[in-house]
C-alpha cells in the first residue's frame, strides 16, 4: 500500500509531466535543507528516500573518534558501537534524525524548496521539449494579455508573443487560435521562456512549406524572403526539377495554396516571383510589376540603377515606396530607380561637365559615365589605377586625367561662387522646385528607395513640368487671385451699388426744375 508521500509523488509526475526519480531528489533537498535550517549549516546530513516505507529519511554523519574535538561533527567509539558495534576509529556513522524534531519553520523551508525545485523542473522540462523547435510554426491559444504582449498557450507550457513581433493591423481576443513562428527558446525565471514571432520572415517560409509538398519534399526551394508584415511580401523561389514550375506550384490550382498563406496572415498581399543566379534579371524579376528599360550595376557598392519607363516610375517605386524596399531585402542590392526622362538629364550633365577634361576624349567620356563616373569630383576621387584600368591606358595617363579633373572641380567652384556673388539663382530655383513639387503632391514617394532623390526629381519634371514655369506662378497669381487690382475695384463697385454720394446734388436739381 502507497503511502501518502508515495501517492502525492505519482501525482504529481502525472499532472506535471515531471520524472519521479527528479520529485525523488526535490524532496530529498527539501529535507536537507529543512534539517540545516533546525540544526545549523555546519551539521553534515543527507536524506534519503524508503520506498518500502514511502517517506524521506534523514541523517546526520559523524566521524569516529577517540576524542571527541567537535560534538557536532565527531562522536566518540563508545558511543558509536551502541549504534553500530562494527564500527572502528576514522568510519563515517550516520544516525537517524526524527523528522517531527525538525519544527515548523524547517517544515515551511522545505515547501519552499520544494515549490522552487518543482518549478525549475518544469522550465527544465520546457527548455528540454522546445529547444529543437526553434524556427518552427506551433500553434496555440490565447490565454491573457500583459502589458501589450500575448501569453499563449501550448497546452503543457505557455509562449510569449511580444508586442514587437505583433503584426500592427491584426487583433486577438482571449481563447483565438494563433499560428506563429517559434523565435527563441531562453531560460527564463520569471517570463514564458518560449518567444513566437507573427512578422519574422521564417513564418511566410513556413506557411509555404506547409502547404506547398513541391517545397516540403525539397523540389522546389525557397531562395529569399522580404516582408513588410500586415502590407505586403515577396518571395524568391527556384525548382530543382526542370519540369515543375516553381512560381506556379506555390500559387496552386486557381491560387489555392497562395490564398490558403494568404488567409493565415490575415489579407498580407503575396508577389512570388522566379529567382535567377543573374542579379540583373534577378532585379528586373524583384521590381515587377514596373517594367525595367535598363540596368546598370555597380559592383564597388554593391548597388544598381534601374532606367523605367516615365510611366512606371511611381509603380516602380510603389506607394510610399514600399516595392523597390521590398525587392531590395529580396535581393541584397541598393537599388536607384531613373525614369528614361530623368537618366537622360543626367547623363547629358554628366557628359557636359565630364568634357571639360582635355584627357578625355568622347568615347572615353562614354565609357567613364558608362562605369558610373558622372562628375569630376568622381573621377578626382578615383585611384589612377582604376581609371587606367576602365580606360585602358597607363597608369600616368590616369593620373594626367586625375589633375585634370581637379583643375576642372576648381573652376567649377569658383564659377558657382560668382554665379552666387552675381545673384544669379533661377536655375536652382527651377531644381529646387522640380524636387520640391513631389513632395507635397504625392504621397508615394516620401522613403522611396533608401533616399533615393533622382527618382523623386524624375517623377516632379513628369507631373509637373516646372522648368518652363518660372514666369508661370505670377500670371496665375493674377488670374486666380486679383486681389491686386481690387483696391480700385471697391471704389467703382461703391459708385454703382450704393449712389448715395450723388444724392445731395439731385435735391437740387429737383429744385431747380420747380
Amino acid at each position: 500500500m502507497l503511502s501518502d508521500l508515495a501517492r502525492l509523488v505519482d501525482t504529481v509526475q502525472r499532472e506535471k509531466n515531471i520524472p519521479r526519480d527528479v520529485l525523488i531528489e526535490v524532496l530529498e533537498q527539501a529535507m536537507v535543507a529543512a534539517g540545516r535550517r533546525r540544526y545549523g549549516l555546519e551539521r553534515d546530513l543527507e536524506a534519503q528516500f524508503n520506498e518500502d516505507l514511502g517517506e524521506v529519511e534523514l541523517f546526520e554523519f559523524r566521524t569516529v573518534v577517540d576524542d571527541v574535538g567537535d560534538d557536532e561533527l565527531e562522536i566518540s567509539l563508545d558511543l558509536a558501537r551502541v549504534a553500530d558495534p562494527d564500527c572502528e576509529v576514522g568510519d563515517s556513522l550516520g544516525i537517524k534524525v526524527g523528522i517531527e524534531e525538525l519544527g515548523r519553520i524547517a517544515a515551511q523551508t522545505a515547501k519552499q524548496v520544494i515549490i522552487q525545485k518543482i518549478r525549475d523542473a518544469e522550465r527544465e522540462m520546457t527548455f528540454n521539449e522546445f529547444k529543437d523547435r526553434k524556427g518552427e510554426l506551433i500553434t496555440g491559444i490565447v490565454r491573457r494579455f500583459e502589458k501589450g504582449n500575448i501569453i499563449v498557450d501550448l497546452g503543457r507550457a505557455e509562449a510569449i508573443l511580444p508586442k514587437r513581433e505583433q503584426v500592427q493591423t491584426e487583433t486577438y481576443r482571449q481563447g483565438d487560435r494563433i499560428q506563429a513562428y517559434v523565435l527563441d527558446i531562453t531560460r527564463a525565471s520569471k517570463s514564458p521562456q518560449v518567444v513566437l514571432s507573427r512578422t519574422h520572415p521564417g513564418l511566410l517560409m513556413k506557411l509555404f512549406e506547409l502547404e506547398v509538398p513541391e517545397i516540403y519534399e525539397g523540389i522546389v526551394r525557397i531562395e529569399a524572403c522580404a516582408r513588410e508584415p500586415g502590407h505586403r511580401a515577396k518571395i524568391a523561389v527556384s525548382s530543382m526539377d526542370r519540369d515543375v514550375d516553381p512560381v506556379g506550384a506555390c500559387v496552386g490550382l486557381k491560387g489555392s495554396r497562395v490564398q490558403a498563406v494568404v488567409q493565415e496572415l490575415r489579407g498580407e498581399a503575396i508577389d512570388i516571383i522566379p529567382f535567377h543566379p543573374d542579379p540583373a534579371r534577378f532585379i528586373v524579376h524583384a521590381i515587377a510589376p514596373a517594367s525595367v528599360t535598363r540596368v546598370f550595376i555597380d559592383e564597388h557598392t554593391h548597388a544598381m540603377e534601374l532606367i523605367v519607363p516615365d510611366d512606371q516610375l511611381s509603380k516602380a517605386i510603389g506607394r510610399r515606396g514600399q516595392n523597390v524596399r521590398l525587392a531590395a531585402q529580396l535581393t541584397g542590392w541598393r537599388i536607384d530607380i531613373y525614369s528614361e526622362a530623368r537618366h537622360a538629364e543626367v547623363t547629358e550633365a554628366a557628359r557636359v561637365e565630364l568634357n571639360r577634361i582635355d584627357a578625355l576624349n568622347e568615347e572615353q567620356v562614354e565609357i567613364m559615365i558608362r562605369h558610373g563616373f558622372r562628375s569630376a569630383q568622381e573621377i578626382f576621387d578615383a585611384e589612377a589605377y582604376e581609371l587606367a584600368s576602365i580606360l585602358e591606358i597607363e597608369d600616368e595617363e590616369g593620373e594626367v586625367v586625375i589633375n585634370q579633373a581637379e583643375t576642372v572641380l576648381d573652376a567649377l567652384i569658383l564659377e558657382e561662387a560668382e554665379r552666387r556673388r552675381l545673384g544669379i539663382t533661377d536655375e536652382p530655383e527651377v531644381e529646387e522646385v522640380a524636387e520640391a513639387a513631389p513632395a507635397t503632391a504625392s504621397e508615394d514617394l516620401p522613403p522611396a528607395a533608401d533616399g533615393d532623390l533622382p527618382p523623386e526629381a524624375d517623377e516632379a519634371a513628369q507631373a509637373a513640368p516646372e522648368e518652363d514655369l518660372p514666369a508661370a506662378p505670377e500670371d496665375e497669381a493674377a488670374q486666380a487671385a486679383p486681389e491686386e487690382d481690387l483696391p480700385a475695384a471697391p471704389e467703382d463697385e461703391a459708385a454703382q451699388a450704393a449712389p448715395e454720394e450723388d444724392l445731395p446734388a439731385a435735391p437740387e436739381d429737383e429744385a431747380g426744375e420747380e
